[in-house]
């Protein structure tokens, strides 16, 4: 992706801390740039070499029907569905090992396969058999007697057509990202569907100000409650919310909007499922994943890739090219990329040595596997946007490739958000340090982007509390009232939008806020299961508070478009953010970006009167967002509009530029310049 920054990023081995493993930081690079040439020589790119789902799975090609498996352990395959009784071993249905030794292929006549029929394979091994779902499997969907998943064939005589022709992510466009879940972003109870998130949840984002969509849970998962990350089907789109037609249409309809959809894609492991997942697949446990125990992610119960096998990385690539070229995804949110990059996974981990990057518990295969996918992204489609999912801060995930990185856009920063929710569950407000949460906003390597936000879905699961719950505990049930306030009430609100706009403000490149959470959505997540009585009351988003005008969520919400439409105004995420000022007593931050102004009073109960604020040079400074409008669930003690004069000061041996500001406790206030020339006070 053109990163549009207008300042020069260090290089990652201008890091002299990182010197002492600059022979490993290369040697990584150059393995993962040798295997990229041997994947591409053959078929002539690694675009063509990742093309195994145009080889495996069911096609209908030149008047007939074929299908594929990839399946070395089998000793016998057939097809098994309503297009012959559901018989197995039926002869007309088998399948044929082709010379490779591990593949497999049956061709049928045009009229022996339906749209819309259902099948499964019969998998036969020496000492055993089993029905499976196909590996490349485009559509599957679950009887709703039996619970069972079946392949579904997928041919309709309608099919989607593109209206996006000549779309890329702009180059350099800063993503403000909207974490959506489809099945859940309905507000009836139920299972939401690809065409109501359109039709419903689109509109909502583009007026919000988000110009990218990160889309979770697409891949087909067995269980719902797993949010999608226990993956059964890989080029399966969750036949939960509708038809792949369908989905075609949202990401068509959000891209007519100027919204780029990125993917939430989980290739860090998968569901330890065998009827309707890959493990056991051919009557093997490692055809994909690794032999024996490394090959079983025990706290995920659920299976771990082996990224040094040809077949696996034959499958992944395939799967990243698939979902760009089939349903026009503009790049990748990579799950749990950690657990990859580790023999440990990260459990129980604390990353405090930066040999911890370097030593023999790093997956080499894996981060190998993770530069053959960045590499293969841009070659598909340079103007994808792609981010990790890392805990560890291993240097280099969003590095480059040239510059013997991973090639990721973004890291997501993950501590940011511990950073908020320790503040409001375990500090007094009273001890809330301004130069430590200034520290904890920007603490992020300069060569890497990140993508800051103060919750995603992580912090909104239940056990959690979203921001604002934590802030105001249960008042947040019958306190929201704008007519209704309280000191637990005034602070939760304003503190809310504190948060976001100094996340917003410091964020290296990229912010996210999880779907409703802008609002301060009161209610956790959980989906049905066993323990909740299979109630969907909180699989859901409550739409109708973000738009009752006598209730501070919509206050928020407010709030939060206005915000956003600050940073896309002033193409704010595309510069540095610059300390002007802390000050412990008085809970006062202060700092400069693109061009701007942001002053932070985190104080309980002390206002700022007449503050000298130091400023960058401009002759006038002029109001331009403040927390605390009426509109935004505040009190108005700032009067929109308001002009701030700069003048010269004396600062011991120097002369600074200040500006005199009001700013009441709990309170932020942004300022632009109108451009005169510095007056003398």
């Amino acid at each position: 992706m053109n990163d549009g920054i207008p300042y020069n990023r260090p290089h990652l081995l201008d890091d002299p801390y990182l010197l002492p493993y600059a022979d490993i930081i290369r040697q990584r690079a150059a393995r993962a740039g040798k295997i990229a040439a041997e994947l591409a020589a053959g078929p002539g790119s690694l675009a063509e070499f990742a093309c195994a789902h145009e080889f495996y799975g069911l096609h209908f090609r030149d008047g007939e029907w074929v299908f594929r498996e990839c399946a070395p352990n089998a000793t016998a395959i057939s097809l098994v569905g309503d297009f012959n009784g559901w018989r197995d071993g039926d002869p007309a249905f088998a399948l044929a090992r082709l010379p490779d030794g591990k593949s497999w292929e049956c061709r049928l006549p045009a009229e022996a396969v339906s749209h819309g029929q259902k099948f499964h394979l019969r998998m036969v091994w020496n000492g055993g058999s089993g029905e499976r779902i196909p590996s490349y499997v485009r559509r599957v969907v679950q009887d709703p007697d039996t619970g069972l998943y079946e392949a579904q064939v997928w041919n309709p005589p309608e099919q989607h057509v593109w209206r996006d022709a000549g779309w890329k992510v702009p180059g350099g466009m800063a993503p403000r990202i909207y974490e959506a879940h489809v099945g859940m972003a309905q507000e009836r109870e139920g299972i939401g569907t690809y065409a109501e998130f359109t039709a419903g949840i689109l509109p909502r984002i583009a007026a919000a100000g988000y110009n990218t969509i990160q889309l979770m849970a697409v891949m087909e998962h067995p269980y719902y409650a797993s949010f999608g990350y226990h993956v059964g089907s890989f080029f399966a789109a969750s036949s939960r919310f509708g038809t792949p037609e369908e989905l075609k249409e949202l990401v068509d309809s959000a891209h007519a909007l100027g919204i780029a959809v990125v993917m939430d894609i989980v290739h860090s492991h998968a569901v330890r499922n065998e009827r309707d997942g890959l493990s056991r697949f051919d009557g093997t446990t490692d055809l994909y994943f690794h032999h024996g125990t490394r090959g079983w992610h025990e706290a995920w119960d659920s299976r771990c890739f082996d990224y040094g096998k040809m077949e696996t990385r034959h499958f992944l690539l395939s799967n990243l090219h698939y979902w760009l070229d089939e349903f026009h995804f503009d790049g990748f949110r990579f799950d749990g990329v950690t657990s990859m990059l580790y023999l440990h996974h990260g459990l129980g981990v604390a990353f405090t040595d930066y040999s911890m990057y370097f030593g023999y518990q790093v997956d080499q295969d894996a981060w190998t596997y993770l530069n053959l996918a960045n590499r293969l992204i841009r070659e598909v489609r340079p103007d994808a946007i792609t981010i990790a999912e890392d805990v560890s801060g291993m240097p280099g995930i969003a590095s480059p490739i040239d510059d013997c990185g991973l090639g990721f856009d973004y890291r997501m920063a993950m501590g940011v958000p511990e950073c908020w929710f320790r503040l409001a569950s375990k500090v007094r407000d009273e001890d809330w340090s301004v130069g430590w949460l200034w520290h904890e906003l920007t603490n992020r390597r300069e060569e890497e982007r990140t993508v800051s936000y103060v919750e995603c879905h992580d912090q909104a699961l239940v056990g959690g509390k979203t921001f604002l719950f934590e802030l105001m505990d249960s008042a947040i049930y019958d306190s929201m009232h704008r007519g209704v306030r309280n000191p637990a009430t005034d602070r939760a609100v304003a503190l809310h939008k504190m948060a976001r706009l100094a996340t917003l403000a410091t964020a290296g490149g990229g912010y996210l806020a999880f779907m409703g959470n802008e609002f301060g959505h009161p209610e956790w997540i959980d989906f049905p299961r066993e323990g909740n009585g299979f109630s969907f009351a909180h699989a859901r988003r409550l739409w109708h508070l973000r738009d009752d005008p006598g209730l501070l969520f919509k206050a928020l919400g407010d709030f939060d478009a206005a915000m956003l439409r600050v940073a896309e105004d002033s193409s704010l995420l595309l510069r540095r953010p610059r300390l002007l000022a802390t000050d412990e007593a008085a809970k006062f931050l202060a700092f400069e970006r693109a061009g701007l102004v942001f002053l932070f009073n985190f104080h309980v109960s002390e206002p700022l009167d007449g503050f000298p604020v130091v400023v960058p040079p401009c002759g006038t400074y002029r109001w331009l967002l403040d927390t605390d409008a009426v509109e935004f669930g505040g009190f108005g003690r700032i009067q929109p509009g308001m002009e701030y004069p700069v003048f010269l000061d004396k600062c011991g041996n120097e002369i600074v530029r200040r500006a005199r500001v009001y700013l009441p406790p709990r309170t932020a206030l942004v300022l632009a310049p109108l451009g005169k020339q510095t007056r003398k006070d």
